[in-house]
């Protein structure tokens, strides 16, 4: 059996998460870093623990391994979206450097698991770079697409593709648009989930056009997210295999067109955990093997 971490589609088979009682700890916590950190609303901790249950149990349905990223005090309430800190290549993680200043402690304690774990590490995005997972999506086992957005910048892009050319990585880049501003979440996989070799999720008013008309040169096909479930978290999908994906309740429109494009849908309730924070189940993994 062949396994990569070269793909977001290929059938998952382990991957690393942060429980809600590692990362968000207590109501408490919560209610002390949640404006600073920009989130839409006050997450209730209960009502979040319960929801990541669910969640959890899905992954475990569907076979995948999960390990458990450990409760670190010195690390914010964001460290649920753990996605952010790192990237997994076939040549070992890259860990990151955060773009957000409350959030970066995570990479190198991420690293500490990674090493303590046995697994490799392929480089580190150092100073004045910026670069976060959620900014980066292979497209196929040969290329790698990343954003260049506030949270990601042009050293750390330099950086990343220092690593990767010379492995034979193609590295595209996805001008962003300000959006929101510095201050908002906005990746690249806010606005780009590929689900299969040829298809993907998109938002495309965000969409830069030189990038979009790539993915279609390159063969992709796109599953249409409208307005009105852009801030619901409906471009955010994690494929746990081709055209079979998890994505949050409250998106009937996205969820209509998925299942229109052959696709299998697995639903989570994500108010506390996803939508308030915004970080879909994309944001909330970080996925290590996928198997062909």
């Amino acid at each position: 059996m062949k396994t990569t971490h070269h793909s977001e589609y290929l059938t998952l088979q382990s991957v690393y998460i942060k429980p809600v009682q590692n990362a968000f700890v207590s109501n408490d916590l919560l209610s002390k870093q949640w404006k600073e950190l920009n989130y839409l609303s006050l997450p209730n901790f209960e009502k979040a623990v319960k929801e990541y249950e669910i969640f959890e149990k899905k992954l475990k349905t569907l076979n995948v391994k999960i390990y458990h990223f450990p409760l670190q005090i010195e690390l914010s309430i964001d460290s649920i979206y753990c996605r952010d800190a790192a990237i997994a290549t076939d040549f070992g993680m890259i860990i990151c450097n955060m773009g957000k200043l409350g959030r970066v402690k995570e990479p190198l304690v991420q690293k500490e698991v990674y090493l303590n774990n046995s697994i490799l590490i392929l480089g580190e995005i150092e100073a004045p770079g910026t670069l976060e997972g959620g900014d980066v999506a292979w497209l196929d086992e040969r290329t790698l697409a990343v954003g260049h957005t506030y949270r990601t910048n042009e050293e750390g892009i330099s950086q990343l593709k220092n690593l990767l050319q010379p492995k034979g990585i193609e590295v595209i880049v996805a001008e962003l648009p300000h959006y929101k501003g510095q201050s908002d979440v906005f990746h690249l996989m806010s606005i780009l989930s590929p689900v299969d070799k040829d298809l993907a999720v998109v938002y495309s008013p965000l969409m830069p056009i030189k990038f979009r008309n790539e993915l279609i040169k390159r063969g992709f096909n796109f599953v249409e997210v409208p307005e009105q479930e852009f801030d619901s978290i409906g471009c955010n999908i994690l494929a746990v295999a081709p055209r079979k994906c998890i994505m949050t309740e409250g998106n009937p429109i996205t969820t209509q067109r998925l299942l229109e494009a052959g696709c299998e849908v697995v639903l989570y309730q994500g108010n506390e955990i996803s939508v308030k924070g915004g970080g879909g189940p994309t944001c909330l993994t970080r996925p290590l093997l996928r198997r062909y």
